[in-house]
């Protein structure tokens, strides 16, 4: 795929690059940074006015961070959670929790912009969905992806943002096991182990932002379904909180 710049039809681009035989069981999961791109979510951190915090939270990373880039977290965050020796963890509004919101500076044109996470990623899934059936006749499901940090342990491994047309929680609690016992706790994150899966079939600098994933016809439905958001945990549920 070419360079995706703001303004691009991503669908399109995404229709054009998938192979003929593209079916209605395929995943397409797509990286969120071109969904930004396409979508204009570029910041330009000249134009960024620097709060007090921000200065704060900057002056206290080790080595200095750029206190725009702070800014910006805090701009996006609906609450922070931690901000420490440059850590940010935050609440975004969309409702995930990560490191500095998710804004991103790799791999962009030039030295002074930022990327911000799609407005709405389930619904640029569902749109990305919508236009690739216009393109291609066909309907397979749209996964969009974001590389996140986890507590207790070590690297980062790509989760769904944002889906259309994919079971992403595969609750089996009430099923029974291989020996027959009832299992009350065991809720597959299918739309984050469809994520991390297709980060593996594509290195950080490939430039390939959307890999086509096959043989989980079972998880694709019709519906776009609730997306991404069924995988954020709610409030009351959480303990770390």
């Amino acid at each position: 795929m070419p360079e995706v710049r703001p303004g691009d039809d991503l669908a399109a681009l995404l229709a054009a690059a998938c192979p003929a035989d593209l079916g209605d069981d395929d995943v397409l999961v797509v990286a969120s940074k071109v969904v930004s791109k396409a979508e204009g979510c570029v910041v330009k951190l000249a134009g960024v006015s620097v709060g007090e915090e921000a200065r704060r939270i900057a002056a206290d990373a080790p080595g200095g961070k750029d206190p725009r880039l702070v800014q910006l977290v805090l701009d996006e965050a609906a609450e922070v959670l931690r901000a420490e020796r440059g850590v940010i963890i935050v609440e975004t509004r969309h409702g995930f929790v990560c490191a500095n919101a998710g804004i991103d500076v790799s791999n962009l044109p030039g030295d002074d912009v930022a990327l911000l996470l799609p407005e709405d990623p389930d619904a640029s899934a569902r749109a990305l969905r919508d236009g690739i059936e216009a393109a291609c006749g066909v309907r397979p499901a749209v996964v969009i992806t974001d590389s996140f940090g986890r507590a207790w342990r070590m690297g980062q491994v790509d989760v769904a943002i944002g889906a259309a047309g994919l079971l992403v929680v595969d609750d089996w609690r009430g099923r029974s096991d291989a020996h027959g016992r009832e299992l009350r706790a065991t809720v597959a994150a299918v739309g984050d182990a469809v994520a991390s899966m297709a980060d593996l079939a594509r290195s950080k600098d490939a430039g390939e932002p959307a890999v086509l994933v096959r043989g989980l016809s079972r998880y694709v439905t019709p519906e776009d379904g609730p997306g991404a958001a069924a995988l954020r945990r709610p409030r009351p549920d959480d303990l770390f909180r």
